[in-house]
């Protein structure tokens, strides 16, 4: 048997001490260059003039399940490519990482790979509005694996974009990655911000969600 959580329950989990991992004293928004984001300094963002530092913000209340920062953030950012939005525990250096997401982040999407699709390297999902060069991540969901060939904190690139299906390749434009076994998850769209030279990054939007 599976429980679902009510709203006011998730809410309250995200608001208290409950959710001391998400809730520091002072959380502090970062931007990375990879995936997975790591610190000190791993693939977090460095540099510039003005320098980029991580910036500190405040938790709106939690609603409807979900948590969103409370104003947003304007970074200065050197020559780079930001893809990911964290959550860190300090102000520089080492940190403990509290929560991440993708830049730019859509919704994701399930789909699937059956034995069809393993033949034509293609993935399935219905409806999917993804188009050629659209940069994703795919994630396993719970009680599945994801088709062999695939992994997760992977940039891949669409291909092959049809109605129902796509495929995925390892860099832009590139050659469909052999997929050699069935298996299902979800996909996310994501926008990497590429910075040819200094300029501001902005976080309009952070929230994080309790599912089920």
């Amino acid at each position: 048997m599976t429980a679902v959580l009510p709203d006011a329950v998730k809410n309250a989990l995200l608001d208290s001490a409950v959710a001391a991992g998400l809730n520091p004293a002072t959380p502090f928004l970062a931007l990375h260059t990879g995936f997975p984001p790591t610190y000190n300094p791993g693939n977090e963002v460095t540099g510039g003039a003005p320098a980029y530092a991580r910036k500190a913000f405040t938790w709106s209340a939690a609603a409807a399940g979900a948590r969103s920062i409370s104003a947003a953030q304007t970074f200065d950012v050197p020559a780079t490519t930001v893809r990911v939005v964290s959550v860190a525990d300090s102000a520089s250096g080492a940190a403990t990482l509290r929560a991440w997401s993708p830049a730019g982040a859509s919704a994701r999407r399930a789909f699937s790979v059956d034995a069809a699709d393993v033949t034509a390297d293609t993935v399935t999902s219905a409806g999917h509005g993804l188009v050629n060069g659209n940069s994703v991540l795919v994630w396993a969901t719970i009680g599945a694996a994801l088709p062999t060939g695939l992994a997760e904190d992977t940039e891949y690139f669409v291909v092959g974009a049809a109605t129902d299906t796509f495929q995925l390749s390892a860099t832009l434009g590139g050659a469909a990655i052999n997929i050699t076994a069935i298996g299902d998850g979800d996909v996310q769209k994501f926008t990497p911000e590429v910075f040819a030279a200094q300029g501001t990054y902005q976080v309009s939007t952070f929230t994080v969600t309790l599912p089920g």
